[in-house]
């Protein structure tokens, strides 16, 4: 997308988004020892927008989007939903496991997208997802003593949301002309207002504004939120669904590394061998996903 990536710098993104995301997994468990996780979310995004619609109007970008309805399922889906189910398992569970589960979402994403998109995935695809999925897999029994089921529960459903507003994603940005800009923007909004209505009737603990957790939140506006989602909505622009979302398998190997080195969750055998499986499924995918990006989006 032209203003936001440009040229040779598409496949840096492959490997950017990734690593914000995987590192956001131990910021927002330490923003929740501050705030409940409605609020916390919602301030996210409200200000995420905030930056996002000032952006618009300093590069001169129209507010008006076709499908707004579509606009409206992918930010309660895919924003306001995922994020949401997320941090309510960081509150139940620990920060890598939570992003493995999560991170589930490529798999969900594989099946949706074939018969609403008529993405047929490639052979490479297939193997990359049945490596992968033991990769979960291992990663999910070496912890399942330990699990409690409500957030397993939390973090499947999160990538069940993810999944479906990425499908929604990319037939809007295949159909119409739809500005990722624009798209991001609004969606960002949908999900700031949903969370804040929720914030308000759902009864949870007081915001605790330190300087600390103005940092976790500054974190969680610019890199997180306006960054990443900006890159990530670019990204479904120029890829097919399953392969954009397969290239953010290493996301949850950022997270669970991340959490073992700040909070002390310490992989274990099984653990270690389900991250290899999931890296070699990344390795599988992604010269798909950098072939991809580099291919000029539709106009």
């Amino acid at each position: 997308m032209r203003g936001v990536v440009r040229g040779g710098a598409w496949s840096s993104v492959v490997i950017i988004v990734p690593a914000i995301w995987g590192y956001n997994w131990v910021v927002m468990k330490q923003g929740l020892d501050h705030s409940g996780p409605f609020a916390f979310a919602a301030w996210r995004y409200a200000l995420g927008s905030v930056v996002l619609f000032l952006a618009m109007a300093v590069r001169g970008r129209p507010l008006q989007i076709g499908s707004f309805g579509t606009v409206i399922w992918i930010g309660l889906s895919q924003t306001a939903a995922n994020t949401l189910f997320n941090l309510l398992a960081l509150r139940t569970g620990p920060a890598g496991r939570s992003a493995i589960l999560s991170y589930t979402m490529p798999f969900w994403v594989l099946a949706i997208a074939w018969p609403v998109l008529k993405e047929r995935p490639g052979r490479l695809q297939w193997i990359a997802t049945v490596v992968a999925l033991l990769g979960i897999a291992l990663i999910f029994l070496s912890g399942i003593d330990r699990w409690r089921a409500d957030a397993a529960v939390y973090s499947l459903l999160a990538g069940i949301t993810w999944a479906i507003g990425t499908v929604l994603t990319r037939r809007l940005l295949h159909g119409q002309r739809c500005d990722p800009l624009t798209l991001t923007s609004w969606q960002m909004l949908v999900a700031a207002i949903a969370l804040a209505l929720a914030a308000l009737i759902v009864p949870e603990r007081p915001t605790d504004w330190t300087p600390t957790f103005l940092l976790i939140l500054g974190y969680e506006v610019l890199p997180a939120t306006v960054l990443a989602w900006l890159l990530w909505i670019a990204m479904l622009r120029r890829m097919s669904a399953s392969v954009a979302s397969f290239s953010l398998l290493g996301t949850p190997l950022i997270g669970l590394l991340s959490s073992a080195a700040l909070m002390g969750e310490r992989p274990s055998p099984l653990e270690a061998a389900g991250m290899a499986f999931t890296l070699v499924a990344l390795t599988l995918v992604g010269p798909v996903a950098m072939r991809q990006a580099g291919t000029p989006a539709a106009p």
